[in-house]
């Protein structure tokens, strides 16, 4: 084989460790953020919380202080880092030099072709209490059906055989309250040489079916509803109809056959109506009401206001404290000095420096993206949801000069506090469904206009998906049945069957 030598020229990426921080930073939420600067300021000897009037007077001695170490030390080199079209930035600095000689460019996303100029300042919370823990009040996870059913057998007095039985039935309750096995497979999980009786487990089972909350363990909807009738007072009105109706005719009552109702029962409209509601007061799955999920908190990252009749944006002021770089440490580095001590608070400022970076330059995507979506859904927060405009990623990415995948991080886990509500950034993005005059309308717009028909029909002859369908074409929008059908069942409302009420 014949050698030869070859030349060829080609470009390669490297990741740096800032480069992977800001993005990491960028797709953050609030709370993520706040716990990641809590690591930082304990774990970086550089970073600190400034007030508002220190951080303006240290970073314009910072300045004059980079200004004449830049001069005395040698620069790193940066010959292998990232480089955005626009500008390329160095990716490291001096060791000794401050934090405004921080490139002010960041590229922050996969394609690495957006600058980011980190100039918005960070807001410190206005709290008299500063070392307070921002986590001291979190919750944490509720109780669970199990734990609290466990809790009530405990206060029973239940003689030892019960008590073990008891455990095996709520051993058997699953998270919907309904008990997940029968008579027979629970005698199997007791001791064989107590030769349990059927009627013995039912007996205890009946105990517990009345526990907080009332119908829990039933077999089924049935069970459950006539447990919680037997609760009420004997001198509530037409409660003997309601077991009866429960008891005898649920099926006919699911499928909203009224009239075969009144019937049966021999009751007038009127009546059967009162009946329904009294059954209406019940609760199917009594499981439900016990829960042990944890509270999840929302920040919002902007508040969106309305001033002299235009829509602003701003960040919240509470969603992070002001850093700046300790000056007294600073100042105890020294030049030409190669010790390890010296070495160490180098590294520091570097990453105090660049994770300052990186907190603005996230601060200014995520309200230069806010902004761009609040000037597309002008008609939104003027009219509601009906006035939604169809918004895809691509569309905000071209109107803020960013890569579209830049755009997915930022408005992921984003929320945005608007006078209709804390919403995320990602509900004011809908796909386009044509009109019939060849224009677009979103998806979220259709969602909430089948939602209105829905809350303005008459209940005794609800709208079919085919009417809606229809009505949306005589408005202009090409919608088909099975499209209203799908929207229908994602905002879980039920089908024109099961909305049917008496008139």
């Amino acid at each position: 084989m014949k050698q030869s030598l070859q030349l060829k020229l080609g470009q390669q990426l490297t990741m740096t460790p800032q480069l992977q921080q800001a993005i990491r930073l960028l797709q953050l939420s609030t709370l993520d953020l706040q716990m990641e600067i809590q690591q930082q300021l304990e774990s970086n000897v550089m970073l600190e919380m400034a007030e508002d009037e220190q951080l303006e007077d240290e970073q314009r001695s910072e300045a004059d202080e980079a200004d004449q170490n830049t001069a005395d030390e040698p620069g790193e080199d940066t010959s292998g880092e990232e480089q955005s079209d626009a500008e390329a930035p160095a990716a490291e600095e001096p060791a000794a030099s401050q934090q405004d000689d921080i490139p002010d460019d960041l590229p922050l996303d996969s394609s690495w072709d957006e600058i980011y100029d980190g100039s918005t300042p960070w807001s410190q919370p206005d709290s008299e209490d500063e070392d307070r823990d921002p986590w001291a009040n979190r919750s944490g996870g509720g109780e669970s059906l199990h734990e609290h059913l466990t809790w009530q057998a405990e206060l029973t007095p239940f003689t030892e055989q019960d008590a073990v039985i008891a455990q095996v039935i709520i051993d058997s309750v699953r998270d919907d309250g309904y008990l997940g096995a029968d008579i027979e497979e629970l005698i199997s999980a007791l001791p064989a040489e107590w030769e349990v009786e059927p009627e013995e487990v039912e007996a205890v089972l009946r105990r517990i079916q009345h526990f907080d909350p009332v119908g829990v363990a039933a077999r089924d909807p049935r069970e459950a509803l006539l447990i919680q009738l037997e609760q009420l007072p004997p001198d509530t009105p037409l409660l003997t109809e309601a077991r009866t109706l429960v008891d005898q005719y649920l099926d006919m009552l699911v499928q909203r056959q009224y009239a075969q109702l009144c019937r049966r029962m021999k009751l007038n409209q009127e009546q059967l109506r009162e009946v329904l509601a009294l059954v209406q007061t019940l609760d199917p799955r009594p499981g439900s009401q016990i829960s042990d999920d944890e509270t999840q908190y929302v920040v919002p990252d902007v508040v969106v206001r309305r001033i002299h009749g235009r829509w602003q944006v701003e960040l919240n002021p509470d969603t992070a404290p002001r850093l700046r770089v300790n000056s007294y440490y600073a100042s105890l580095i020294k030049r030409a000095d190669n010790s390890s001590d010296n070495t160490t608070l180098r590294n520091h400022l570097q990453e105090a420096r660049w994770f300052i970076k990186s907190l603005r330059s996230r601060n200014d995507t995520l309200l230069k993206v806010a902004r761009c979506i609040v000037e597309r859904q002008q008609g939104y927060f003027d009219h509601g949801e009906e006035a939604m405009q169809p918004l895809v990623l691509r569309e905000v990415a071209e109107a803020v000069d960013m890569h579209e995948s830049t755009i997915s991080r930022i408005t992921t886990r984003k929320y945005m506090h608007t006078p209709r509500g804390t919403l995320e950034f990602k509900y004011f993005f809908s796909s386009h469904v044509q009109t019939v005059d060849g224009g677009e309308c979103s998806a979220t717009a259709i969602r909430a206009r089948i939602r209105r028909l829905v809350a303005d029909e008459n209940p005794a002859k609800p709208l079919s998906d085919s009417r809606i369908a229809n009505i949306l074409q005589e408005e202009g929008i090409n919608v088909a049945r099975r499209t209203v059908a799908k929207y229908r069942e994602a905002m879980a409302i039920a089908s024109s069957s099961e909305r049917k009420r008496l008139a």
